[in-house]
């Protein structure tokens, strides 16, 4: 997955102005998948997720289940 192409939505996790080390990922995917990939590193690799792996992650984030 080219992470420069125009067809590609980046949205950044709300932490990324905390000065976190944080993700960015795009909503939707025409493979299927949720690219993700490093905030600071928007040129670096994309991690292509299943969706319903993104959500649980999500969830479990949200839930504070990594504290």
């Amino acid at each position: 997955m080219t992470t420069d192409s125009p067809s590609i939505l980046w949205v950044k996790s709300s932490y990324s102005n905390n000065g976190g080390s944080c993700v960015e990922w795009a909503p939707t995917s025409s493979t299927g998948t949720v690219p993700v990939r490093d905030s600071k590193d928007p040129s670096g690799p994309v991690l292509t997720i299943a969706p319903g792996a993104w959500s649980s992650f999500v969830s479990a984030v949200k839930g504070d289940k990594f504290a």
